[in-house]
């Protein structure tokens, strides 16, 4: 007789647990909040890149140079 897999759902995320903020899947302690390594490196990069940036109010209209203007 050969026993039958039972696909069992993944184990429910800790209590107050939020989803990757990448990605929306549940969250991996070792990389929190994030569920990989692959997903940190994401938002990361979206930092460095000034995706993330936080407008200037006092800030000229115009003012706001992209690093193309810079080269």
């Amino acid at each position: 007789m050969v026993a039958e897999k039972q696909d069992t759902p993944p184990a429910p995320a800790p209590r107050g647990a939020r989803p990757c903020p990448i990605c929306g899947k549940p969250s991996a302690p070792t990389f929190r909040p994030f569920c990989s390594k692959r997903c940190a490196d994401v938002d990361l990069h979206r930092w460095l890149g000034g995706v993330y940036a936080v407008p200037d109010e006092n800030a000229p209209p115009g003012a706001r140079e992209t690093h193309d203007e810079e080269s």
